[in-house]
């Protein structure tokens, strides 16, 4: 089995090799052998690293990637655990949508203030909120 220095995964998954200590240190991956005192991975460490960074750009945090890999009895098939953990990441991310466009609506407001005193600004709005 080939085995990979911690340069050649962090060039390979494009990421730096910084990351990959972090992801040990927090257990996305578990703690490679060493040899001679460097980290030696086995090549299916590059999809690990891949559907961590996929679930880091869909918005997973690192306890809900941990949870991906961790949280679910070992017979769970991992097209349920994805299933499972997007229907919770799409609620919250209507939750943020909904409340990203009423900011919008409240900057839009503001940006048409035209009061002259800060009570004249209070009273008006009031009724945005």
């Amino acid at each position: 089995m080939e085995e990979l220095s911690i340069g050649v995964v962090a060039r390979q998954a494009g990421i730096q090799a910084s990351a990959i200590r972090y992801y040990e240190h927090v257990g996305l991956i578990p703690a490679p052998r060493r040899a001679g005192g460097q980290r030696r991975f086995g090549p299916e460490i590059l999809d690990r690293l891949a559907l961590i960074h996929f679930a880091r750009q869909a918005g997973f945090t690192i306890n809900e990637i941990r949870t991906l890999f961790e949280g679910f009895d070992e017979d769970v098939p991992m097209s349920d655990r994805w299933q499972i953990l997007a229907r919770e990441k799409l609620s919250e991310v209507d939750a943020l949508i909904e409340r990203t466009q009423r900011m919008r609506v409240l900057l839009g407001h503001a940006l048409e203030c035209g009061c002259l005193r800060l009570e004249d600004c209070a009273r008006a709005t009031r009724g945005y909120l």
